[in-house]
């Protein structure tokens, strides 16, 4: 097999990639069948010469390729006819703005595997960057803070070279008595908690975090047992809501009275209650000033209703004035500050990208490699122009702009 790493070209740049050349290495000495060549890039993380020296080929043409690794959407007009690709689609929630992405990967009939769509037999993601997301949006939460309040300066993760690094500022930070709630309890979540850990900032629980107040710095995660409960009945049931969220309401309005900053880590789709609403951010006791939204579903199709737009590494925070519901200037009184960056392992990418090849080679390199892989066939969205029966949910949406 002939295997390209393609070079990332949406905008914003984004420098990870899919494989490390150790990687690389590692995967051509096991399989001597197996041929990886790298499409030639300025704006990697790892560079061409990492690559040539670990003798992986670097060339601009990867058009001979059979299949084809990239991470963010590919754009439209470098999509290459009748190849395997592997990257972040972002087109299974029906994302609007990648629907013409969708339909031209039809059209060429290209086959389709989404990273985000690889799930084990119990329906768990298995390959994702969410741990190094939750690491850089808990680190610029604090930073933007830090901001508002000219209490702190932290350096932007994106200046560092690497984690290791960054850690060494977190030590003896100037932080005040502030409350952060952090929601999910998967790998953005735990990625979060890593750092208000280094930090030094306490986890205690959410009963705790709502009845008490502390003399220090404190976290809370919540899961979704914490933050629902079924419309009626006022309990929570685990396989009744996944199956039916829509009949579940948000609990989650008691923490917006007495959080300061919130970091949103938890995975959302359409049919599952949003954790406030605008109106709810108009009032008086509505204490959140810093909202991290890792997640970063943009509204009104959106858990956060004040996300209008993804930020970028550069300029990543926002302003959003509740009373006047527009995009204000950020680190004001009456704003609240928003942190939206829709890439955010690419602040880190050498380590984000060494963490992700890992779980590549470990968990999904040998279903690849199988003839009959179910793993492979259920993150399959498209195939020989047409969906994948998994996916003929997105006929409609395809179909759309085409009607009109």
């Amino acid at each position: 097999m002939k295997l390209g790493i393609i070079r990332e070209e949406k905008n914003p740049p984004d420098s990870r990639v899919p494989l490390t050349p150790e990687q690389c290495q590692y995967l051509m000495k096991i399989d001597q069948n197996l041929e990886i060549i790298i499409q030639s890039s300025e704006k990697r993380c790892f560079s061409d010469l990492e690559y040539r020296k670990k003798r992986i080929s670097v060339v601009e043409d990867v058009s001979y390729c059979e299949v084809l690794l990239g991470v963010k959407e590919v754009p439209i007009d470098a999509l290459i006819p009748h190849k395997t690709y592997l990257f972040f689609s972002h087109t299974h929630k029906q994302q609007p703005y990648n629907r013409k992405l969708l339909q031209t990967i039809l059209q060429k009939k290209i086959r389709l595997i989404d990273y985000e769509c690889l799930c084990n037999t119990q329906g768990k993601r298995v390959i994702a960057f969410g741990h190094w997301a939750g690491v850089v949006g808990a680190h610029n939460a604090i930073l933007a803070w830090g901001k508002r309040y000219q209490s702190l300066v932290l350096k932007p993760m994106h200046q560092c070279h690497d984690f290791a690094e960054a850690k060494t500022y977190y030590q003896n930070l100037p932080l005040p008595n502030f409350k952060i709630v952090i929601t999910g309890d998967g790998r953005v979540s735990n990625g979060a908690a890593t750092v208000l850990n280094l930090m030094n900032i306490k986890q205690i629980s959410p009963q705790d975090f709502l009845n008490q107040k502390f003399s220090y710095p404190v976290y809370t995660k919540l899961a979704v047992n914490d933050m629902y409960y079924k419309k009626g009945e006022g309990i929570f049931n685990e396989s009744d809501y996944y199956q039916y969220p829509e009949q579940y309401c948000s609990s989650f309005e008691p923490y917006t009275k007495v959080s300061d900053i919130m970091v949103n880590g938890i995975y959302w789709e359409k049919g599952v209650p949003i954790f406030f609403t605008k109106e709810d951010m108009k009032k008086d006791d509505f204490k959140i000033k810093v909202i991290a939204d890792v997640t970063c579903d943009i509204a009104p199709d959106a858990s956060i209703p004040c996300t209008i737009r993804p930020s970028t590494i550069v300029d990543p925070i926002y302003g959003y004035d509740p009373y006047l519901d527009r995009e204000s200037l950020p680190f004001q009184d009456q704003s609240i500050d928003i942190m939206a960056v829709d890439n955010l392992p690419n602040e880190l990418p050498r380590d984000a990208s060494e963490d992700f090849g890992k779980q590549l080679i470990d968990r999904v390199w040998d279903e690849l490699k199988k003839p009959d892989s179910q793993m492979i066939y259920d993150a399959t969205i498209a195939i020989n122009g047409k969906l994948n029966k998994p996916y003929d949910y997105l006929q409609d949406f395809v179909d759309f702009s085409q009607s009109l």
